[in-house]
Order: C-alpha cells, then sequence, then structure tokens
C-alpha cells in the first residue's frame, strides 16, 4: 500500500474541503441540531458540514477502491465497513462546527487513515483559517506545509487545552487536581487555558504552546469527543513520540465496535517533556 500516495489524497481532499470552509466564514450559514446528543456543540450540524463530507468522499472514492479501504465520518451512519477493511478512512469534515458558526479560528477538516486494530497510519489537518496544513504518515515524518515539522516549548507555565473553560466542565476539581500534579511535577509557573476551538485545533494546539496538555476523563454518558476528533492528531502525536493516549495512559480504541464516542476510556495528549 502506497502510504504517500494515500497522503497526498488526504491532503488533495482536505484542501477542497477547505475551499468551501473559506467561501463561507464570513456568510451566515443555516444551523441543525443532530438528536440525542449531550452537549450543544455536538448538536450543531451546518450546510457546509454535509457538502465538505460529500466533496472528500468524492475525492477519496478512486484511491478507496483501489486499496479496498472502509470509511467512517461523522456526518454518515457508520457503515461498519471499517470492522471489515484492514484500514480504513475516518473523517471529521470539518471539525469545531460551533466555532465556525461563531466565526471562530478554531475549526478544521480531520482526515486520518486506521487500521483494523485501531493505529492511527496517516493523519491529515487542514486549518482554513490560517491556511496551514499538518500531515503525519507512521514512521514516515511529520510536516506543516510541506515541510519537516519541529515543536519546541515556548513557555514555563502548564498550557490547559480544552473545548469547555474548566469552569463549565463538570469534573473540574479532578481535572485541576491533574493540572497542578504535572505542574508541579515539571516545576512550571502555574497553568494557563486554551479554550474555544475544536477537539482536532486543540491537538494542534497542544504542539504550539507547550508545555501543554489536553484531556478528557473517563464518564457515563456519552461524549468525550468521538474517533473522529482524535484519529489525524493521534497519528501526528504518535510521530512526534509524543502520548496520544487514553485517560489511564492505555492505547486509545480508535476502532470501537460498541459506538464512536471516547467517553468511557477518555483521552490524553500530552506535550510536556520535548524541549526540556
Amino acid at each position: 500500500m502506497d502510504l504517500i500516495q494515500l497522503k497526498n489524497s488526504a491532503i488533495g481532499a482536505a484542501r477542497e474541503a477547505g475551499k468551501i470552509i473559506q467561501a463561507y466564514m464570513d456568510r451566515e450559514v443555516t444551523v441543525e441540531k443532530k438528536p440525542k446528543l449531550e452537549s450543544y456543540a455536538a448538536q450543531v450540524v451546518t450546510e457546509v458540514d454535509i457538502t465538505c463530507e460529500k466533496i472528500i468522499r468524492d475525492y477519496l472514492r478512486p484511491i478507496s477502491e483501489d486499496f479496498d479501504l472502509g470509511f467512517l465520518s461523522e456526518e454518515t451512519i457508520d457503515d461498519s465497513s471499517r470492522f471489515n477493511k484492514d484500514y480504513f478512512w475516518c473523517i471529521d469534515p470539518l471539525d469545531g462546527t460551533l466555532a465556525f458558526i461563531n466565526k471562530y479560528p478554531g475549526f478544521s477538516v480531520s482526515i486520518a487513515l486506521v487500521a483494523k486494530d485501531g493505529t492511527p497510519i496517516i493523519g491529515v489537518v487542514y486549518d482554513p483559517s490560517n491556511d496551514i496544513m499538518y500531515s503525519a504518515v507512521k514512521d514516515l515524518g511529520i510536516f506543516k506545509n510541506n515541510l519537516p515539522w519541529q515543536i519546541k516549548h515556548t513557555n514555563d507555565y502548564l498550557s490547559y487545552v480544552t473545548d469547555k473553560t474548566l469552569s463549565d466542565t463538570p469534573q473540574r476539581e479532578e481535572i485541576k487536581k491533574t493540572l497542578n500534579d504535572y505542574a508541579v511535577k515539571l516545576d512550571l509557573d502555574g497553568i494557563k487555558e486554551l479554550s474555544g476551538a475544536g477537539s482536532v485545533l486543540n491537538g494542534i494546539r497542544v504542539l504550539e504552546n507547550g508545555p501543554a496538555c489536553m484531556l478528557k476523563l473517563p464518564k457515563k454518558e456519552k461524549g468525550g469527543g468521538s474517533i473522529w476528533d482524535f484519529a489525524a492528531i493521534a497519528c501526528i502525536f504518535q510521530e512526534l513520540g509524543l502520548p496520544a493516549t487514553n485517560f489511564n495512559g492505555g492505547k486509545l480504541d480508535l476502532n470501537r465496535k460498541e459506538d464512536s464516542f471516547m467517553n468511557q476510556e477518555g483521552i490524553f495528549f500530552g506535550n510536556l517533556t520535548i524541549g526540556n
């Protein structure tokens, strides 16, 4: 299987979807709600989400047929092809829809190729607000706008990157304790919060605002993000040698059989040691 060819196809698909997003960034869009989801951010969907998914799917269809790939995407009912194929595309056509609606630059296109065992093989993230493309292939490096990307720490404090502010998070006391423990262990000067973006660009923010982390505690209620929120950035983190795990440090289950939600295991994406 030609991973570079597949990565380039994912990049092309992300750019095509990004053109649609850019065309609507300064326009009002029709907002609808998905039923039976916990948070407002998870409920909202726009015509742009739907259009971008169709563009990505059409763009990737020929190469998907060539390599017999499955498909999982946020706006399409799971057809279970991911369980029957050796690899599947895992797509969020517009992550951070709420940020997009509110004209806040925290949205992106996310495309990953994931193996049947849940290992992320390719990760592509496009930030249309800043025209930045991030990409990674397992064991073949990570790139920012086609140039090798090396990250470094810039702060003497811990950045806590989150979609919800800590004050709006039900498990905030547990999270505060976890963050304080990291800050003390690393001898950092306190904690600063970065909030408001979608999960995908939050992952990128963790890399660009180190030392930093993004986490969600396990919980019983459905939510906590979905597979497509974390697959592409997990590939990027792993290629950098950084943890992209469940909350307890185990392997992220990026091919969950029960459903696509990650609430039962939580997540942890860390950028705590590079540059120290």
